[in-house]
């Protein structure tokens, strides 16, 4: 089987945090998502910081679709990130995008902004090996159409696993992963678990249905916001992690919660991060925009200020 094409490999290079960096950290005050007074653009917003930990050029806006209440379109929204400075992008969706995606590629494309990956959720009602949700086949549709390789961050509901034991759920978890990797080679993509809590999202259950998978290019994805139960386990679980580990999407933590805290306005990120790097890792950093009901520039120029603040810390 021919498989993807684009370097799957973790980037080694440590240059500038990208996009608004210089951003206040008074945004952060109260542990909310204020608007800043002024989002820096251009050359602006690209400080160069060479040499300060977690100083990565490859930093990826992640949750920004469905969340953003003002709804903008693929242009709105690409010029959004283009004025935060973001290069990048993980495209997630309900049912009522998938009818823009094809423009949002296209305008992307043209607008030199790479979507880097996309949402795909496995639900045992709509999906199993052989046969997806009619939402998913269109997303992976519109992809393979345009020529596009992308990694599927793939998340699977509980309802999945319900009544197996813990062998039967690895062998099923592997079989639907090993099928969606098929689906994503196809046009030169990859795939990569995403935990979303529950038995799929323990990296542990992940790491044992990747061995089950037996193919090096299945990642994981990351999420501090979908890891408040592991962490203390986190010193433990990165090194196992490292070798897969496609993306870290970063978030402020607090043992107890909330869910969503933004970056530097928890009490535990700062020694995650600090782990992180002191690991080696040096590849895609998410910047969420995971709140309901608000405008997601400045909850991601926040999260930036946040991550800003907390580089300055680590020097």
């Amino acid at each position: 089987m021919t498989r993807p094409s684009f370097d799957r490999s973790v980037p080694t290079c440590v240059s500038a945090v990208l996009a608004a960096l210089l951003l206040s950290a008074s945004a952060l005050q109260g542990g909310g998502f204020d608007a800043p007074k002024q989002v820096p653009t251009g050359a602006q917003a690209r400080p160069q910081i060479q040499g300060r930990p977690l100083a990565m050029d490859d930093l990826v806006a992640w949750c920004i679709v469905p969340f953003d209440s003002p709804q903008r379109s693929p242009a709105e929204r690409i010029a959004m990130l283009k004025r935060l400075g973001f290069t990048q992008y993980v495209w997630d969706w309900r049912a009522e995008h998938i009818p823009i995606l094809p423009e949002e590629i296209r305008l992307a494309r043209e607008a030199g902004v790479r979507i880097r990956g996309v949402w795909l959720w496995i639900d045992a009602q709509t999906d199993s090996v052989g046969s997806l949700s009619e939402g998913n086949r269109a997303v992976l549709a519109a992809f393979a159409e345009a020529h596009v390789p992308v990694e599927y961050w793939i998340g699977i509901h509980p309802n999945y696993f319900e009544g197996l034991d813990d062998a039967a759920r690895v062998a099923k978890g592997a079989a639907i992963v090993g099928y969606l990797r098929d689906l994503a080679a196809k046009s030169g993509g990859t795939v990569a678990l995403y935990n979303h809590g529950d038995w799929f999202g323990e990296p542990t259950n992940q790491l044992r249905i990747i061995e089950a998978v037996g193919d090096p290019t299945v990642g994981i994805v990351y999420n501090f916001h979908h890891g408040h139960g592991q962490i203390d386990a986190f010193p433990e679980l990165l090194p196992r992690m490292l070798p897969r580990l496609r993306a870290v999407n970063l978030n402020g933590m607090n043992p107890d919660g909330p869910k969503i805290l933004p970056i530097g306005s928890g009490s535990r990120e700062r020694g995650m991060i600090r782990l992180l790097h002191a690991s080696g890792y040096r590849g895609p950093i998410g910047i969420l925009g995971h709140v309901d009901d608000v405008d997601i520039e400045p909850v991601l120029a926040a999260n930036l200020a946040g991550l800003r603040k907390l580089v300055d810390s680590l020097e």
